[in-house]
């Protein structure tokens, strides 16, 4: 066969393909040579049309001879690549052979600059974290920040199953976030740094910065046994103690004694948690009430005379204790407690008891308003919410405790004035036309004998209410204002 005959047969580029892709990053010009390479390349260069026959399957069953760059507009996106090679096709027959190789140049973005485009988006961010099974420490912190308007320099807000995390377009705002959280309650925070792109001709670096901030795992109404530097600290205080108000100190009192006192920042230097917490909370009916004549803030000493609510009815067992809810409880009245009887500790969270007779077998924490709660349909008020993200991927269980969570917060809101004082509570519509029918509609009294409707409920007046603006609020689009083009 002559040459033109073989060349009409045999095609010596099958297997090499005529149209690649080459991975450009428009951020810093380079091209990605996988599997984590990146490498810097000029057009028309000898370390770009390396780059080109290295990604090219098949040349190494022929023999290249040339390479050479055909013309493109440098605005259209293509290389092309002009080869000729060689290979041996019958016993002592070499065919050499022209062909095109066109690449289009696709935009991706290397790390690098994925962190610098993020940069736009948010600096600096503060993430809040409090390990315990609940959200409700969450919500009224929320409610705080809201209050004084700490949230205005925020760029979003997302929501994880144990915390928050705030995010910032600089520095300076999240550490003045972290100074408000500070002044409201007992934390501590680390703070780490990492570097997103750097500039070496004028020494100039950005960093994205991590506040990673802790809050202790003690909340309003937990049981708390002190370790033996508090105790000492705090003047001998008994060490089983209930912990009634968490803003920047933990705030305890000896039920039995009324001894209390304030742990602030020192926490951390000997950490310790709940023995119990408001899920082992039992209900009590008081028989009797009798003060001792000692104070402490709002508080009373008294003895009491109280029973289980599930034993009415099947026995007459009583329970003798002393309470520091002397002006709070009446005989007749419903509260909950922790029934020390049937409780079991964690031997290393009891360990500063040893060696000490607890006086009773009662610790009653508050009083409750079974009656009143059946009585109330609706609610004439509400609170103001963030806009979080990271909401729509939690699962439904996650969901329903939240549920659950906030509704046992709104009631510590309804009967607790004081708490109500720290946040900021709007009317909903109609918020006079509900309020009236709760405390006159006969439809909503109970309708069981079982409980009669508590009088000294503390009332959410309309006087405490505010009306909603909605410019409180993190809306969509004031992220997408704040976080810029």
């Amino acid at each position: 066969m002559c040459v033109n005959c073989i060349c009409a047969q045999v095609d010596i580029t099958e297997g090499i393909p005529k149209h690649l892709e080459a991975y450009w990053c428009k951020g810093c010009g380079r091209y990605y040579d996988p599997p984590t390479t990146w490498i810097v390349a000029e057009l028309e260069s000898r370390e770009l049309m390396t780059y080109c026959l290295k990604r090219i399957r098949g040349l190494k069953h022929v023999k290249l001879i040339d390479a050479s760059w055909v013309w493109t507009e440098p605005h259209s996106k293509r290389l092309k690549v002009k080869l000729k090679i060689q290979k041996e096709v019958f016993n002592s027959t070499i065919l050499q052979q022209e062909f095109i190789v066109e690449y289009v140049v696709v935009n991706h973005f290397c790390s690098n600059c994925h962190r610098v485009e993020a940069s736009q988006t948010w600096v600096a961010v503060a993430q809040v974290r409090q390990k315990v099974y609940h959200k409700r420490t969450f919500y009224w912190l929320e409610q705080v920040i809201l209050k004084h308007k700490a949230h205005l320099d925020c760029v979003s807000v997302q929501e994880f199953s144990d915390g928050l995390d705030f995010y910032f377009t600089s520095q300076s705002h999240c550490m003045k976030f972290v100074d408000f959280l500070q002044a409201v309650i007992p934390l501590r925070y680390k703070t780490s740094k990492h570097q997103i792109s750097a500039d070496l001709k004028s020494n100039t670096y950005n960093y994205k910065y991590t506040y990673s901030i802790e809050i202790p795992p003690i909340c309003k109404e937990d049981l708390v046994c002190l370790p033996k530097r508090f105790q000492r600290a705090l003047g001998g205080i008994f060490p089983l103690v209930v912990c009634y108000k968490l803003s920047n100190s933990i705030c305890v009192i000896d039920p039995f004694s009324l001894d209390g006192g304030y742990i602030g920042a020192e926490y951390w230097k000997d950490q310790f948690r709940s023995v119990a917490d408001r899920t082992r909370l039992t209900e009590y009916m008081v028989l009797d009430i009798e003060l001792l004549g000692k104070n402490f803030g709002k508080f009373a000493l008294a003895d009491a005379t109280v029973c289980r609510m599930s034993d009415l009815g099947f026995n007459d067992q009583q329970f003798f204790t002393r309470t520091h809810l002397g002006n709070i409880l009446n005989p007749g009245d419903t509260c909950v407690g922790y029934d020390l009887v049937t409780s079991n500790f964690n031997d290393a969270d009891f360990e500063p008891m040893k060696g000490k007779q607890i006086p009773s077998d009662v610790v009653l924490i508050k009083k409750t308003y079974p009656g009143k709660r059946k009585s109330i349909k609706s609610r004439h008020w509400k609170l103001d919410r963030m806009t979080k993200e990271g909401v729509s991927h939690m699962r439904q269980s996650e969901l329903e405790r939240e549920e659950r969570d906030y509704e046992m917060f709104m009631r510590d809101l309804e009967e607790d004035p004081e708490l109500r004082e720290q946040i900021n509570l709007f009317k909903v519509p109609n918020a006079e036309e509900i309020y009236t029918r709760n405390k006159s509609d006969p439809d909503a009294m109970v309708e069981d004998d079982e409980f009669e409707e508590e009088e000294d409920f503390p009332e959410v007046e309309l006087e405490e209410l505010q009306d909603l603006i909605e410019n409180l609020t993190i809306t969509e689009q004031s992220m997408e204002q704040m976080a810029g083009p």
